[in-house]
């Protein structure tokens, strides 16, 4: 499909090509009804106009695009923190957008970054718009994933080992003593390989899986509460629950807490992130750390690389998590038996 041009936004808005440069370099004197036409024909065509400037100018304007899912999540405010202070060592400036797992949102911010003519742009877990990475891609605009991959895309990415991870977390609670570990996972492409790593846990400590001890919701400490409950309310309720994440794993202490429940000695909780949460609640939450840090460093450099023609070979970098033990999770309470003498004879 042809890319559009300059001439289809002004023909499509009515206006010369001389209106649409003077609204794409914000110059001149321009009505703001005849301005938000043109943006708004630009947003609709998927027209580009930074791509044709900036192979025009050869200019760089230091500015990186970050699309997250949810800026209200500990983890990607965190990770975020972490990228602006590298770009800023670089002398670049990040310019951050929460997209709430939205298409329209996802459309909307990358459109507007790039008449911001951003240099690139870095996206996370949680971007559902794949074939808008592949416009991006096609208009030779660099783009670095984190934990996020598109199959046969060449790209730079940077992930966490969630296959090992999922493994470590669930093989804690099984060398605990627990059988029935509930899962809570999150509704990001992470989730498939922790989900692998647990249940390849479960056949390694001979456990059996069971459909009815898993659970999926989008990360807030309001769905841990509510998947949890399901959970605890079973016939036959876990006495462990892995969440995929610290908000997911919060709120299902939620869950145990209002139940009458202790934690650990009735229900096992573990998390996913180590954010600073996770120190913070009561009791402190066992989880498996990401290394917030190097994520975000090397997602920065590789994108910077790739801006500046440095890096020639998308590269795909694979970090570690590192399980940090608290007071979350303990061993199995074992159920009293009744002795025949401790039962009186009316």
């Amino acid at each position: 499909m042809k890319s559009p041009t300059i001439y289809d936004v002004a023909e499509k808005a009515g206006v010369s090509i001389a209106t649409v440069s003077k609204v794409i370099n914000n110059t001149g004197r321009i009505s703001d009804k005849t301005r938000k036409k043109v943006l708004s024909v630009m947003d609709e065509l998927n027209y580009y106009p930074s791509v044709v400037a900036s192979a025009l100018t050869g200019k760089r304007t230091h500015m990186i695009g970050l699309l997250l899912p949810n800026l209200a999540n500990p983890f990607y405010a965190e990770l975020a923190r972490n990228m602006e202070d590298r770009a800023d060592e670089l002398g670049y400036s990040l310019v951050i957008c929460s997209t709430d797992y939205k298409e329209e949102k996802e459309q909307k911010y990358v459109s507007l970054l790039i008449r911001k003519r951003v240099d690139g742009f870095i996206i996370t877990s949680g971007f559902n718009n794949v074939d808008l990475v592949q416009e991006l891609l096609d208009h030779k605009i660099p783009v670095t994933l984190i934990a996020y991959n598109i199959t046969r895309k060449s790209l730079n990415t940077v992930s966490v080992d969630d296959y090992t991870g999922g493994y470590q977390a669930t093989a804690h609670l099984a060398e605990l003593g627990h059988k029935r570990i509930a899962v809570i996972t999150e509704q990001v492409q992470s989730s498939a390989d922790r989900i692998r790593g647990y249940k390849t846990a479960l056949n390694d400590f001979e456990l059996l899986y069971d459909d009815n001890l898993f659970s999926e919701a989008q990360a807030t400490v309001e769905n841990g509460e509510k998947e949890a409950g399901k959970l605890l309310n079973l016939e036959d309720p876990p006495t462990a629950i892995f969440a995929f994440n610290d908000i997911l794993a919060i709120g299902a202490m939620e869950a145990v807490h209002k139940r009458g429940l202790s934690i650990p000695e009735d229900v096992s909780i573990i998390g996913f992130d180590n954010t600073i949460l996770a120190k913070h609640c009561y009791p402190p939450l066992t989880t498996m750390a990401q290394p917030l840090d190097e994520i975000g460093n090397q997602a920065v450099d590789l994108l910077v690389g790739e801006i500046e023609s440095k890096i020639t070979r998308k590269q795909r970098v694979m970090l570690s998590a590192e399980l940090v033990i608290r007071d979350s999770t303990g061993p199995l309470k074992k159920k009293k038996k009744t002795n025949a003498s401790d039962v009186s004879i009316q």
